[in-house]
């Protein structure tokens, strides 16, 4: 990848923080109007429902491109990444899908089941519907969190994921959960990402209380104060595994990249906040399907362009245009 910060963000927590807050999710001068999605609900098998939204490429009628973005924790189609790939999209000409995560649309679900970082049987039962449901190319991108899980489907799948799939990529994927578990616990990054996240994945998680009495314990996850914590008593349990350590270890990517066999893309930033940079994987450790790109900067799905305030289109541009290429296509 071809990212040089530029020189008003300088490190990992200003190239992290301004691109969610600040910068422009188009270059300037490039029209930019604004973005409506058009949102579909589908039932889920077990009772449930997810919410997508989708932003239908103009003006053909059918694309021949469908670009799906699987967002991170706590994130939507209104993320700041999302607003950028689907500005790129539509520039393009490719229709754009955002699958929310349960919880994650603005309504509560109906059922125990919420989401994480290894949840590649959701990712799966929602690409297959896609397949289904669009004649043309199928391109994925994940984000953070949904990066993970859309590496975990391409591993699980084989070389199934080829015949649902064209190519795919991972955007700072904590591809060792173990590692940026306790990255993210730790120092200023405690004190920083771990309340903002937690600020919104405790209240979402009392809604489940509320919904379903003794589904876990209360006091103990008012007193969770890392991601650790609050895995050990609400995310591990309700979604099978033993404890945080098991669902780690369990869900994380990264040991098993050399089992992907389709087209992919796998871009972490060295001085991501998130995923400390001596636990990416290494050329050898991916298999001949698997292309890493580890800029030196970038910071955690950031990759801010040009003067202030920066634009946010170089991602999109780079994974979108690699993705194009590597599903045999030009979009």
């Amino acid at each position: 990848m071809n990212y040089v910060a530029p020189w008003w963000l300088p490190g990992g927590h200003a190239q992290t923080i301004w691109p969610a807050l600040g910068a422009r999710a188009v270059a300037p001068g490039v029209p930019n109007p604004a973005l409506t999605y058009r949102r579909e609900r589908w039932d889920t098998p077990d009772g449930d429902f997810i919410d997508l939204d989708w932003q239908d490429a103009a003006p053909a009628a059918l694309p021949a491109t469908l670009l799906v973005l699987f967002h991170g924790l706590e994130g939507s189609s209104r993320s700041h990444y999302a607003l950028a790939f689907a500005a790129w999209a539509r520039q393009k000409g490719i229709a754009f899908v955002v699958p929310h995560f349960r919880g994650c649309s603005g309504e509560v679900n109906r059922t125990p089941r919420a989401y994480h970082s290894g949840d590649f049987e959701e990712i799966g039962w929602i690409l297959q519907r896609l397949r289904a449901l669009h004649a043309g190319r199928l391109l994925a991108v994940g984000v953070s969190l949904g990066g993970n899980a859309l590496l975990r489907w391409a591993e699980e799948a084989g070389g199934q994921a080829a015949r649902c799939v064209s190519a795919l990529a991972s955007i700072s994927a904590p591809l060792n959960l173990a590692a940026s578990g306790h990255a993210i616990g730790r120092g200023l990054n405690r004190h920083i990402y771990t309340r903002r996240f937690l600020a919104t994945m405790k209240p979402r998680a009392l809604q489940k209380l509320a919904q379903f009495p003794g589904l876990f314990d209360a006091q103990a996850l008012r007193a969770a104060r890392d991601l650790r914590m609050f895995d050990d008593v609400f995310t591990a349990p309700l979604h099978g595994f033993k404890n945080a350590q098991d669902y780690w270890q369990r869900a994380s990517a990264q040991p098993h990249l050399a089992q992907i066999q389709v087209s992919t893309l796998v871009v972490n930033a060295r001085n991501d906040p998130f995923v400390p940079a001596h636990s990416l994987p290494q050329a050898h450790q991916v298999g001949a399907h698997v292309t890493l790109w580890q800029p030196a900067g970038g910071g955690h799905v950031g990759f801010a362009c040009g003067r202030p305030p920066g634009h946010l289109q170089t991602l999109p541009q780079q994974v979108g245009g690699w993705l194009v290429a590597a599903g045999g296509g030009h979009g």
